[in-house]
């Protein structure tokens, strides 16, 4: 596999009201759903898959009180690394904040959630190979 470093690699909705965004993201942009077990957490909260015919395009997480109280419904993006651990150390060196440290999702990759020198947040992801 080529070296996909730097790529926007996932983005997904976070949302309180997943109901409310299934419908519209449905009816607005033609997607359909895959609902799958939560990909971050043990909890019984769904995951969805949002697609564009059988092509994977977003997800969309529900957040859940207390975890996220205060945090208004946005969209997060995920950028590719080759290596998380290796990724976070350097962003610490340049001014960046860790506010997650690296986790992993089966079969999909190791992540981390950064802020970088500016204050800006994203998601970083080691894909699962």
């Amino acid at each position: 596999m080529t070296d996909q470093s730097g790529l926007i690699w996932w983005t997904e909705l976070n949302t309180w009201d997943a109901d409310k965004a299934l419908d519209y993201y449905g009816s607005v942009m033609g997607w359909t759903f895959e609902k799958t077990q939560n990909a971050g957490g043990e909890d019984a909260r769904p995951y969805y898959i949002a697609k564009r015919g059988d092509q994977p395009v977003a997800g969309i997480f529900t957040l859940v009180s207390p975890d996220f109280d205060g945090v208004p419904d946005h969209w997060f993006t995920y950028l590719s690394v080759a290596d998380i651990d290796a990724t976070l150390v350097n962003a610490v060196d340049r001014g960046g904040k860790i506010y997650r440290p690296a986790f992993e999702i089966p079969g999909f990759g190791r992540m981390a959630v950064v802020a970088d020198v500016n204050g800006a947040v994203a998601g970083y992801i080691q894909p699962a190979t």
